[in-house]
């Protein structure tokens, strides 16, 4: 594939993996209030780990597709360390 469809891959993963970290913060900040609604608190939580999850599997194929969907998984990482 061409390198801007790489590099777009690379933006939409960094983008995700920020996505899921300032999640994570924020459920990390909830779960530390004396005050925090329980209830709100087990939704955002399930909501950031379903997020992740998603990203995990939505990035394990854009990846694929990013390097033009090759026959094995392996051609991937041999694509990426060189």
């Amino acid at each position: 594939m061409t390198n801007e469809i790489l590099r777009a891959y690379q933006e939409v993963e960094q983008a995700m993996d920020r996505y899921n970290k300032l999640l994570a913060d924020y459920v990390n900040a909830q779960q530390t209030r004396k005050k925090a609604d329980v209830a709100k608190f087990e939704r955002v939580s399930q909501g950031a780990r379903a997020m992740r999850d998603s990203s995990l599997i939505y990035l394990s194929y854009a990846k694929f597709v990013a390097y033009g969907m090759p026959e094995s998984p392996d051609l991937i990482e041999e694509d990426i360390q060189s």
